[in-house]
């Protein structure tokens, strides 16, 4: 069992920065049911900022800017800006489906990268995941991310086998190689807004990572984020990360995923820290994200960072 003694030399290495829960696209298996009509939350710009750096200070490598869309979020494209200027690495997120002129540009600096969620080759097949005709564009914006060099992996999410290897060969056309396949995660939309339950997690949530979502409050992963464990408006991230709240979610998350023992572990996949999966768990990964080999990089359990993965997108 983590004790509160253990949580608190557990340095912080990933946050997902769950920005909004506005976006253009409602996905049938979203993890936090975001679309249309969501709304950013109630973090002004400056409190942000103040997690931002904070977080540079705990010595956090790593962010991911999730949501929703995290960049229709109106001040998302500055918190880049200063994430970037703090040295943290970045990815952002993003369903592709409109990347201005200032988030291309923001994109190929040193330090930034993408990740995005692909549900077929078909159009009409991943316009039924997305709720909207998507496909061409989020596809064109892959191309064009790899023309541009930025980094980019992709994660897939489908039905069957046949679906899936399909998915995988049009992105591999497209130049694509960083690519990873997953299944619709039961929270949100992707749990038909039934009531959460622990034991849908991977059971390596709030290791070295954190979720801090629209409203400012704190959970072990964004899958998590009914387990709210503090307020960064209301108390520091390092207090909150290293109190006894954050332990006793984690804790109560690792005795439920326990008790799946259908779920087998897989070694070889990669975790923050290149261990070993939790007893009888398989990486946790909302965003469909899991890297084909580990890399230093690899700072979370699957939701999105640079190459991690707790994938936590739709």
């Amino acid at each position: 069992m983590t004790t509160v003694t253990e949580a608190q030399t557990m340095a912080p290495r990933f946050l997902w920065l769950d920005l909004t829960r506005k976006c253009q696209l409602r996905c049938t298996h979203c993890y936090n049911s975001s679309g249309p009509d969501g709304t950013h939350g109630a973090m002004p710009h400056d409190e942000w900022i103040s997690v931002l750096d904070q977080a540079a200070r705990l010595g956090v490598r790593s962010v991911q800017f999730i949501g929703g869309e995290p960049t229709m979020h109106p001040h998302a494209a500055a918190l880049a800006e200063h994430a970037l200027a703090l040295g943290l690495h970045l990815e952002i997120f993003s369903n592709l489906v409109h990347i201005t002129a200032e988030w291309w540009t923001l994109l190929q600096r040193a330090g930034a990268s993408l990740a995005t969620s692909y549900y077929s080759d078909h159009a009409a097949d991943h316009n039924a995941m997305t709720g909207r005709p998507s496909h061409a564009r989020t596809r064109e914006n892959i191309v064009k991310a790899v023309r541009l060099g930025i980094p980019l992996r992709v994660g897939v999410i489908g039905d069957s086998e046949e679906i899936t290897d399909a998915a995988r060969r049009d992105l591999e056309s497209l130049g694509v190689t960083r690519i990873g396949v997953d299944h619709v995660r039961p929270f949100g939309r992707g749990g038909q807004d039934q009531d959460s339950d622990a034991s849908g997690l991977c059971g390596r949530c709030g290791s070295g990572r954190a979720a801090i979502g629209p409203g400012g409050e704190v959970s072990p992963c964004v899958f998590s984020g009914w387990m709210s464990v503090g307020n960064v408006q209301e108390d520091a991230l390092g207090a909150i990360l290293g109190g006894g709240a954050m332990a006793e979610a984690n804790a109560a998350i690792r005795s439920a995923v326990r008790t799946q023992p259908e779920l087998q572990c897989e070694p070889k996949r990669c975790y923050p820290d290149h261990s070993p999966c939790y007893p009888a768990q398989t990486p946790c990964n909302p965003q469909g994200q899991v890297p084909p080999a580990c890399s230093p990089d690899d700072q979370e359990c699957s939701p999105g960072t640079p190459s991690t993965y707790c994938n936590p997108r739709r």
